[in-house]
């Protein structure tokens, strides 16, 4: 592996402390904020911070999404979710049920 390493095709970010990544309103509620921190082939890399009683409207994944929760409890399809827990939605997957409990902060990856 000779040579100095190509970023062609990374993006590559750090998020505690970099201010240059603005917050986002997410969802349509004003009770939650996102930065997307990094993006290829058409996903993204969404931190997530939402107030207790956030909720998102239902949807039908048009593509896969993948949660990881960083801190904070929420219900997910019925099931509490809480610091360390993860989901993987398939394409065509129903989204009907989804409330922070408490404040909480979650990466999402998703495509748009």
């Amino acid at each position: 592996m000779a040579g100095t390493p190509s970023l062609d095709g990374w993006d590559i970010a750090r998020l505690d402390g970099d201010d240059s990544l603005p917050w986002i309103p997410w969802g349509s509620q004003g009770k939650a904020r996102a930065r997307i921190a990094a993006r290829a082939d058409g996903y993204q890399v969404a931190v997530v911070e939402a107030e207790p009683g956030y909720r998102t409207e239902p949807h039908v994944h048009q593509h896969a999404e993948f949660l990881y929760v960083i801190e904070g409890t929420l219900t997910n399809q019925g099931r509490r979710m809480t610091t360390g827990d993860v989901f993987a939605a398939a394409a065509g997957s129903e989204h009907t049920h989804f409330t922070a409990e408490t404040a909480v902060r979650y990466l999402s990856v998703f495509r748009v």
